[in-house]
C-alpha cells in the first residue's frame, strides 16, 4: 500500500508523535507495588530518561521498558516495511536507554529495568525482591 503523504510529510507527521508510555505495563507494574506492598514511589519526575517509577527518598529508578521498541531478545516479530528505518530507530533507543542508565548511575541513583515480558509471564520477582532490599 501506497503511503499517501510524502516521505518528508511523513516524517514530520510521524515526528509530532509522543509517547505517553506504556500505560498497560506501568499499571501492571503498580499492581505488583501494591500486592509487594512497596510505596513510596512518584511518577512523572522530571529526570534524565523520564523514568516511570522514582523512589526518591532512596534514589532508585524503575523504568519499564517495552521489549519492541528496546530491543529485547523475547520478540522476534520483525517490521512488515521500512525494515532499515527501525533497525535504526531500535538500535538508537538501546544506546540512549544505555546513556541514561549511566548518567542515572553517576548522580548516584539505583537504575533498575523491568521488560514488558517479565510482568507479561510473572517472571518479575528477581527484581521486586532486589527493589524491597534496597528500600
Amino acid at each position: 500500500m501506497t503511503d499517501v503523504f510524502s516521505k518528508e510529510k511523513r516524517s514530520q507527521v510521524m515526528s509530532a508523535v509522543h509517547s505517553k508510555g506504556n500505560k498497560s505495563t506501568e499499571i501492571a507494574l503498580i499492581s505488583i507495588f501494591k500486592s509487594y506492598k512497596i510505596s513510596g514511589w512518584r511518577r512523572n519526575c522530571q529526570l534524565t530518561g523520564k523514568p516511570d517509577f522514582v523512589f526518591p527518598k532512596h534514589k532508585i529508578i524503575v523504568f519499564v521498558d517495552g521489549c519492541y521498541w528496546h530491543g529485547h531478545g523475547c520478540r522476534k516479530r520483525k517490521p512488515g516495511h521500512n525494515d532499515k528505518y527501525w533497525k535504526e530507530k531500535i538500535s538508537k533507543n538501546k544506546k540512549r536507554d544505555s546513556f541514561v542508565t549511566k548518567e542515572l548511575r553517576n548522580d548516584r541513583w539505583k537504575v533498575i529495568r523491568i521488560w514488558e515480558c517479565e510482568i507479561r509471564k510473572h517472571k518479575y520477582a528477581r527484581k521486586i525482591n532486589n527493589i524491597m532490599s534496597l528500600l
